[in-house]
């Protein structure tokens, strides 16, 4: 082989190499999946938002209809501030319920919105009122690990 031969397959090697390092960097970043689609705005409070981060899925029924703005805190009410931006192809009635899951057993969290059944529809910068925090698998282990404690603690006839 020629030496410029070797420099072309070594170019195209490397030009392959850093476009999946680009590729990765994007799916690792949730930046992967860009929505050039109009949105509109919901918010929603929650106690615990567990480890839901900005750029997370808001799915219904399984479809990415949106992705989470930004989580701040409301320090009168002691509650995590989620703001959603969905896209505006998608309306949801006002008594639609939000909630934080998870994909999988330990995956990442996302916002999943169950739909209501009133005639009317959020506008832009409307408010979800119905929401489930995060559960915590933390907390569950702590409930259960009390549980069965308090369980052997007592005594039988009390």
């Amino acid at each position: 082989m020629s030496r410029e031969k070797t420099d072309f397959w070594v170019g195209l090697f490397v030009l392959l190499g850093a476009a999946a390092l680009v590729f990765l960097a994007l799916r690792a970043g949730n930046l992967s999946s860009f929505s050039f689609a109009p949105t509109y705005t919901l918010t929603a409070n929650f106690d615990n938002i567990g480890g839901l981060k900005a750029r997370a899925p808001v799915k219904s029924a399984g479809v990415v209809v949106g992705r989470v703005g930004k989580i701040s805190f409301d320090d009168k009410v002691f509650q995590a501030v989620v703001t959603l931006n969905l896209e505006e192809g998608y309306q949801f009635p006002k008594d639609s319920s939000a909630s934080i899951l998870t994909s999988g057993l330990l995956g990442e969290q996302y916002v999943g919105l169950s739909a209501g059944s009133e005639e009317d529809n959020f506008a832009d910068g409307g408010k979800i009122l119905y929401t489930q925090s995060a559960v915590v698998l933390e907390q569950l282990i702590s409930k259960f690990l009390y549980g069965t404690a308090e369980k052997q603690g007592s005594t039988p006839g009390n």
